[in-house]
């Protein structure tokens, strides 16, 4: 599987504090099945870190994995908060895509809702980047105007959901949401928007499995991530059934 969406690089966010916190996640993301995760530390007025600075970490890592044997692949990636994308460059948002794809992941305000979002998401669209929302179902906007993330998709936007949200981390609020916008096929890539190796931690197949999507597992945490690291058309989503979620809590 590949993670598009994950806070591996250490001492640079709200990610893990050093190397060792680093290297326990990548062992986790192995053990679950990943192969590939793209470094996606916040870049914002809370965490001004640049592309050189992500460029270098991600170097550092690679090499601390080769070292110790671990069979993960780190690319440079960033999530971009919406505020702080507007008043960048056409530049400085291209060095930020996803392993250097044409995909910028770009987060909306968690907590605040924020009028105009279809306006300045286009404003960052215009600048040259295509655009992969970050977990629309935990920012308040989604929530308050139903059919915005609908709008977005039709403008060219995809969507990305946290493989925790299926299962009830962050709530049923969230949990509903999300799985709202999954089988309204408003969903095109599951990530863990890991941040550590215990509460929260790498993993995306259970999830899915858990949540009842087993069906778009493969297509949500594989094949549309390898499409758009590479710059080719999303495949088309295959035919399922939502099925009842498991009574099961994903708790670390």
């Amino acid at each position: 599987m590949i993670d598009l969406h994950c806070h591996i690089l250490p001492g640079i966010d709200d990610g893990p504090d050093d190397m060792a916190g680093t290297l326990a996640m990548a062992r986790e993301h192995v053990a679950r099945g990943t192969t590939t995760v793209v470094a996606t530390p916040h870049v914002g007025w809370d965490y001004p870190n640049s592309a050189e600075v992500i460029a270098a970490g991600v170097l550092e890592v690679n090499a601390a994995l080769q070292a110790e044997g671990i069979p993960l692949e780190v690319l440079p990636g960033a999530e971009v908060a919406l505020t702080r994308a507007v008043d960048m460059s056409a530049e400085q948002l291209g060095a930020l895509r996803l392993g250097g794809s044409p995909w910028l992941l770009l987060e909306a305000p968690i907590s605040v809702d924020a009028p105009g979002i279809d306006g300045l998401v286009g404003i960052v669209q215009s600048r040259g980047v295509r655009v992969l929302l970050a977990h629309p179902e935990r920012c308040a906007s989604f929530h308050t105007d139903p059919d915005l993330l609908a709008r977005l998709i039709a403008g060219g936007c995809l969507a990305q959901v946290t493989a925790g949200a299926l299962t009830g981390f962050f709530g049923r609020t969230v949990q509903a949401a999300a799985r709202r916008y999954v089988d309204a096929g408003l969903v095109h890539v599951v990530a863990s928007d890991s941040h550590d190796d215990r509460h929260r931690a790498p993993g995306m197949g259970e999830q899915m499995d858990a949540s009842g999507y087993a069906d778009l597992r493969d297509w949500m945490a594989t094949d549309v991530p390898r499409a758009l690291l590479d710059g080719v058309p999303v495949p088309p989503r295959p035919a399922f059934t939502p099925e009842k979620p498991k009574r099961r809590r994903f708790w670390r």
